[in-house]
């Protein structure tokens, strides 16, 4: 069996992969050349007074690698209902029974 790809395949893998590619990958670095503090809490001292937060927001990275899988969700159940092209048709057909 023969696998074409569509164009709403490419762009939904091209979407999904790109939404967590920027999320994981892209943010992770510009956090890492921002410095620390690498974790996703903001850091505070013995009086509880915020010394350094990230500079990405994590709800925007989670945001992002979240919106990816949705767009793979979505292109999944698309192909789910969506009628597969070449494929045979089934007819019923009256048998006389004996």
């Amino acid at each position: 069996m023969q696998q074409h790809t569509t164009v709403i395949d490419k762009a939904a893998m091209a979407l999904s992969g790109g939404l967590m590619l920027l999320g994981v990958v892209v943010l992770g670095i510009v956090e890492i050349l921002a410095g620390k503090p690498y974790s996703a809490a903001p850091l505070t001292n013995e009086a509880g007074e915020v010394i350094a937060t990230p500079m990405v927001d994590p709800t925007l990275r989670t945001g992002l690698v979240l919106a990816g899988i949705l767009v793979l969700a979505l292109y999944g159940l698309y192909k789910l209902v969506a009628p597969m092209k070449g494929a045979a048709a089934t007819t019923q057909q009256d048998v006389t029974a004996d």
